[in-house]
């Protein structure tokens, strides 16, 4: 790695945010302008979402029908996602992390193409609703976490900790854009524009994670043979002893015995073991790199581990899943609590005349476009004077409590004073924090864990278990609607107990990464490289 001395103007400016060190500020603003345009993809394209299915669910059932048929979708959404990450960490396995990125994003920027074209022929809006909210709702979590796993390849822990604050700003500000820029077009243009919008936004993406791959190869790993760069080695890769590769660039160890390192032989403390008790020679310089690639070029690095066992089997890594589960059955209950209330009062909007001449759909998605605009301004600011400062004093682990202690302020408000007021501005405290200090919090948890537990786990944690949380909203309606005849918006108390025990999780997932960060290894390690 190319040694960095001298603060920018732009680190400078930085510094009033967060701890930025001499050379860290470009990397880090890239990230965040990358993660800005993944954010205004997906808020150009979540009100399309709830406008298709909220209209598409109420012309189905009637009243309440858009809310009940938005819960009852993540079962299809669970579904698909327990093969698509599978599937996802098959890939990962066999591409190195730039062109996993470009395979994954340009396959979900073409169906946003595709779908556009689809939706203006004389298909049910039921159905489009349907399809489109299940489609939506798996490009959110697997590209947003894809661009998580690449920032937590690119991070050391202490760099993460201190950097993620920066580029978790850009999601706040491409949130805020991204709703405003929804607001303008849903009423004018109508609720498909924005998906090609979105399709554009993505494309762009790619050119900035291009460039941030190379910047960050020549800067972290010039002085390494090729064949062991994150340009050649797949993304969900096994660890490779960069430690003693170095060292036998430099000569304190031989070339052999990076060899037997490389194909799981021996540890590079057993080298060093060696070495002081006078059994292994020094290494010397000549040659050095071309036998090293050539042995590279023979070894597999790929990961083999199935990524939901690899959760599974790891604590830590469980831990932080169950805690996403908990925290997106909870966030995602009161939203369609919030959906709910929305539906109807659109519906009687058109009923009465007072819709100016808008549609359900169009009401819907123009209301849900001013109230994510309203979040992420929270969010922005939230972001920017509050979350590095957390991070800085009281560590990722508090970070990480502070959302389920406000979710259960937020539901017990709803509970005992269900006001449609109040239940407007806790959902807003609630998703706010989310998508700021705790989205931060718990995409730094993933610092401390291997290349293939960021590309495989980061899709479990992220993608399959927020979605599992929003799944359990089904039943959670089907038992309090159907079974109990409760109305939606009286599942609040649930949350509390859900909240509840989330709290008790983050508590231990806190205590375990900062056991992690001073034990200076990643959680639950095992397995050999093949050659």
């Amino acid at each position: 790695m190319q040694p960095r001395q001298r603060l920018t103007p732009l680190d400078s400016v930085l510094r009033l945010v967060t701890n930025v060190k001499a050379g860290e500020g470009a990397t880090a603003v890239l990230l965040a302008f990358n993660l800005f345009l993944v954010l205004g993809a997906w808020y150009a394209i979540k009100p399309v979402r709830k406008a298709l299915v909220g209209a598409g669910g109420e012309a189905m059932f009637g009243p309440g029908g858009g809310a009940k048929v938005e819960a009852y979708c993540y079962a299809g959404i669970v579904l698909l996602l327990t093969a698509l990450v599978p599937l996802y960490g098959r890939v990962a396995s066999r591409m190195p992390r730039r062109r996993l990125i470009n395979v994954v994003t340009t396959f979900f920027a073409a169906n946003l193409v595709i779908l556009y074209l689809v939706f203006q022929l004389d298909i049910p809006l039921f159905v489009q609703g349907v399809a489109f909210y299940i489609w939506a709702s798996i490009f959110n979590v697997m590209v947003i976490a894809q661009f998580w796993s690449f920032a937590n390849d690119i991070y050391k822990a202490e760099e993460g900790e201190r950097l993620f604050p920066i580029v978790a700003f850009g999601a706040s500000l491409g949130g805020v854009i991204g709703g405003l820029a929804a607001g303008r077009v849903i009423p004018s243009f109508g609720v498909y524009l924005p998906l090609l919008l979105g399709a554009a936004l993505l494309m762009v993406t790619l050119l900035i994670t291009n460039y941030i791959d190379a910047r960050e190869r020549h800067a972290r790993e010039a002085d390494l043979p090729n064949s062991l760069t994150t340009g050649a080695v797949p993304a969900a890769s096994q660890e490779i002893p960069l430690a003693e590769v170095r060292a036998a660039l430099s000569g304190e160890i031989s070339v052999e015995d990076v060899q037997r390192t490389l194909t799981g032989e021996i540890s590079l403390a057993d080298v060093q073991r060696a070495m002081a008790e006078g059994d292994r020679p020094r290494g010397e310089k000549p040659d050095v790199r071309a036998k090293l690639e050539e042995t590279a070029r023979g070894v597999d690095f790929s990961g083999t581990e199935n990524p939901f066992l690899m959760v599974l089997r790891c604590p830590y890594l469980l831990m932080i899943g169950l805690a996403f589960l908990l925290l997106n059955w909870v966030n995602s209950g009161g939203e369609i609590i919030l959906s709910d209330v929305i539906n109807a009062s659109a519906r009687n909007a058109v009923e009465t005349g007072r819709a100016a001449g808008q549609t359900v759909e169009q009401l819907i998605g123009g209301y849900w476009a001013g109230f994510y605009t309203i979040v992420n301004i929270a969010t922005l600011l939230i972001q920017l004077f509050i979350v590095s400062r957390v991070i800085k004093y009281l560590g990722v682990g508090i970070g990480f409590l502070v959302l389920p202690l406000i979710a259960l302020g937020a539901y017990s408000l709803m509970t005992f004073y269900p006001v449609l007021a109040y239940m407007r501005w806790a959902k807003i405290a609630e998703n706010s924090t989310d998508y700021s200090l705790n989205n931060t919090a718990r995409h730094a948890l993933i610092l401390v864990c291997t290349r293939e537990q960021k590309y495989k786990a980061k899709q479990v944690v992220d993608s399959f278990s927020q979605r599992a949380g929003d799944f359990l909203v089904a039943p959670t309606i089907f038992i309090a609607t159907v079974l109990l005849g409760l109305e939606v918006r009286e599942i609040a108390p649930l949350n509390i107990l859900l909240a509840a025990i989330w709290f008790v999780l983050a508590v231990f997932v806190g205590r375990e990464y900062r056991r992690l960060v001073a034990a200076g290894r990643p959680p639950c390690v095992s397995g050999q490289r093949r050659q």
